[in-house]
C-alpha cells in the first residue's frame, strides 16, 4: 500500500499493489485560513512580542500595582502599547508645574544659600531632604544668581573691549615715534612728497585721486599698498594722505622711505589747509572744547547708565558711538572735500580700517546720476545684522525735529569707500546743513543721535546719494565673527568696520589674514616694533 499527498495538500491517494484492491483519491477541505496569512501573522508577533516582554519586565520592576490577572496587566500595559500617560504620571507633572508657577511669583528669602553647582545642589537635596517647593525656590534662585552673573560678565567684557578698541597699541605706537625720529635725523625721510616735477599730476582730474584720512601709519601703509597692488592702472593713482599735526613726521617719513611707485602719494597735515581755520570750521572747535561732550566722549561711561534695563547689544552700540575718534577733526574732515580740493571733480574717500582687494578704476565710470555720493546702502543685503540698518537705527525718533524731517524706514548708507562729485558738490548747501544739524544736536544735549559722524551725513546728503552695488564695498568685519569668507574674497573693498580692527589684539583671528598680506614685514621699523607677532 502507498500514500501519495499532493504538493498542494488539497488530496490524498492510496494505491495497493494488490489485485484486488484499487487506488483510492481522497480529496481534501481547503483550510479556514491561508498559509500565507499565517506566515504574516507570526511575524507580526515576533516583531510584537519583544516589545510586550519589556513593557511587562517594567511593570514588574516598577511594582507600583502587583498584577496577578490578564485583565490588570492589559490595564497597565494597554495605555503605553498606545503611547499614552498614566493617570498618576499626569497628575505628578500638573503638581509639579503649579508649585512652579506658585514659586515664580514668591519672594526669595534673604541670605538663602544657594549651591554653586548641580553636584552640590543634589547633594542638598539628600542632606536636608528637599521637597518640592523648596527643590523649585533654590533653583530658581540659583538661576536667577547665574544670569546675573552672566550679564555682569558680559558687560564687564564689552567695557574691556570698548577701552582696548581705543587704545593704541604698543607696537603702532613704536612705529610712530621711531618714524618720526627717523624724520628728525634722516634727509631722505624729509623728501618732498610728491616730488617737484610730479607736483600738478595732484590737480590732474584725468588720473585717479583717492583721499584718506588717519593718524594710523601702520593703517594708511595697508590701506594704499592694497590699493596699489590690486590695480590694472597703478600709474593712474594718486593718493592724498590727511594726517594731524603730531602724526605728520612719522607718516610722512614712512611713505618717503617705502615707494608705492608708479603711484603717487601726497602726505598733509591739518594745519598746513589754509581753508581749516576757525572761523570756516566752528562747530568742530565746540565738539572738541564743549566741557559736556568731552565728558560723553571720555568719561565714565558706566556712571548713570542703569544696565539692567539695557541689553549687551544696545550697550556694545552706545560704547561704539562714544568712541573718541567722533570728535576728531580728521573724522569730520570728508565733509570738507571740496574745499580742501579745489581743482579736483571726483575723489574716492577711504577709512583707514579697510582692504583693496580688486581694481578700483571702473568706480571712476560709474554713472551717479546728477547725485554727489556714490555709496553702498546698508538695509539690504545677505548679511541681516550688517546689512539691516535704517534711519531708525540712528536716530532718536521721539526727538520733535527728527520725527518732524525724518522717515525712520529711509534707507541707510555706509561711510568708509565713497565716490564724491565734487563738481555738483559744490552747487549745493550739504556743508551748511550738516553744520546745522550738528549745532541743533549740541543745543539739545546730544538728544537727536550719539553715533559718530555718520547720522548728520545722512541728513546732510539726503537726496544727494546714488546706491552702488554692494560687491564694491563689504562692510562688518570688525564686530561680528560669522562674516562669509567667500563674501569676503569676492568683495572690491572689504571693511573692518567696529572695535575689532584687525591691528588689535581683539580682532578676529580668521579675518585678520586679508589686512595682514598688506603688510611689509620685511621693513626694519616694523620689524624692530615687533607689530603683530
Amino acid at each position: 500500500m502507498q500514500l501519495h499527498i499532493s504538493p498542494s495538500m488539497r488530496s490524498l491517494t492510496i494505491s495497493s499493489s494488490n489485485e484486488f484492491f484499487d487506488s483510492m483519491k481522497i480529496k481534501v477541505a481547503p483550510p479556514l485560513i491561508s498559509y500565507r496569512t499565517l506566515f504574516h501573522t507570526i511575524l507580526i508577533l515576533a516583531f510584537l512580542l519583544p516589545f510586550v516582554f519589556i513593557l511587562t519586565a517594567l511593570v514588574t520592576l516598577e511594582g507600583v500595582n502587583k498584577c496577578s490577572s490578564i485583565d490588570c496587566l492589559g490595564r497597565r500595559l494597554g495605555p503605553r502599547l498606545l503611547g499614552r500617560v498614566d493617570d498618576s504620571e499626569q497628575r505628578l507633572v500638573r503638581d509639579f508645574y503649579k508649585i512652579l508657577n506658585e514659586v515664580s511669583t514668591q519672594e526669595i528669602p534673604d541670605g538663602l544659600k544657594l549651591p554653586n553647582s548641580f553636584r552640590q545642589l543634589v547633594s542638598d537635596m539628600k542632606n536636608y531632604h528637599y521637597d518640592a517647593k523648596t527643590f523649585s525656590l533654590v533653583l530658581r534662585a540659583m538661576i536667577e544668581k547665574f544670569e546675573r552673573d552672566m550679564r555682569e560678565s558680559k558687560f564687564a567684557e564689552l567695557m574691556n573691549k570698548h577701552f582696548a578698541a581705543s587704545s593704541i597699541p604698543k607696537g603702532i605706537h613704536c612705529l610712530s615715534l621711531r618714524l618720526t625720529d627717523e624724520y628728525s635725523s634722516n634727509a631722505h625721510a624729509r623728501r618732498q612728497l610728491p616730488s617737484p616735477e610730479r607736483l600738478p599730476v595732484l590737480s590732474d582730474n584725468s588720473y585717479h585721486h583717492f583721499v584718506l584720512a588717519t593718524d594710523n601709519v601702520l593703517a594708511a601703509s595697508v590701506v594704499v599698498s592694497s590699493a596699489v597692488q590690486s590695480s590694472s592702472k597703478p600709474e593712474k593713482i594718486v593718493f592724498h594722505v590727511i594726517t594731524d599735526k603730531k602724526t605728520y613726521a612719522g607718516m610722512h617719513s614712512w611713505f618717503a622711505l617705502n615707494s608705492v611707485a608708479p603711484a603717487i602719494v601726497e602726505v598733509k597735515s591739518v594745519h598746513q589747509f589754509d581753508w581749516l581755520t576757525r572761523e570756516n570750521v566752528p562747530v568742530l572747535e565746540a565738539v572738541e572744547t564743549h566741557h559736556g561732550i568731552r565728558n560723553y566722549y571720555h568719561g565714565n561711561h558706566i556712571a548713570g547708565a542703569n544696565l539692567s534695563e539695557t541689553t549687551p547689544r544696545k550697550f556694545a552700540s552706545k560704547l561704539q558711538s562714544r568712541s573718541p575718534k567722533y570728535i576728531s577733526l580728521l573724522n569730520h574732515l570728508r565733509i570738507y572735500l571740496p574745499e580742501l580740493f579745489p581743482n579736483l571733480d571726483k575723489v574716492v574717500f577711504l577709512d583707514d580700517d579697510i582692504v583693496i582687494q580688486r581694481d578700483l578704476s571702473p568706480l571712476w565710470d560709474i554713472d551717479l546720476h546728477g547725485k554727489v555720493n556714490g555709496a553702498v546702502e546698508t538695509c539690504r543685503g545677505e548679511d541681516e545684522w550688517v546689512m539691516s540698518k535704517r534711519l531708525r537705527n540712528y536716530f532718536n525718533f521721539s526727538h520733535p525735529l527728527i520725527a518732524k524731517h525724518l522717515d525712520p524706514e529711509e534707507c541707510a548708507w555706509a561711510y568708509g569707500m565713497n565716490i564724491f562729485d565734487l563738481r555738483t558738490w559744490r552747487k549745493t548747501d550739504i556743508r551748511e546743513t550738516y553744520h546745522s544739524w550738528l549745532k541743533a544736536n549740541l543745543k539739545s544735549n546730544l538728544t537727536m543721535w550719539k553715533l559718530g559722524t555718520l547720522p548728520p551725513a545722512l541728513i546732510a546728503f539726503k537726496g544727494h546719494v546714488q546706491a552702488i552695488d554692494s560687491s564694491w564695498h563689504m562692510l562688518g568685519l570688525g564686530y561680528q565673527s560669522n562674516t562669509n569668507i567667500e563674501n569676503v574674497k569676492k568683495a572690491a573693498v572689504i571693511h573692518y568696520n567696529g572695535q575689532s580692527k584687525p591691528w588689535l589684539e581683539i580682532g578676529f583671528e580668521h579675518l585678520r589674514p586679508f589686512w595682514t598680506k598688506y603688510v611689509n614685514y620685511s621693513n626694519d621699523f616694523i620689524r624692530n616694533c615687533h607689530i603683530l607677532e
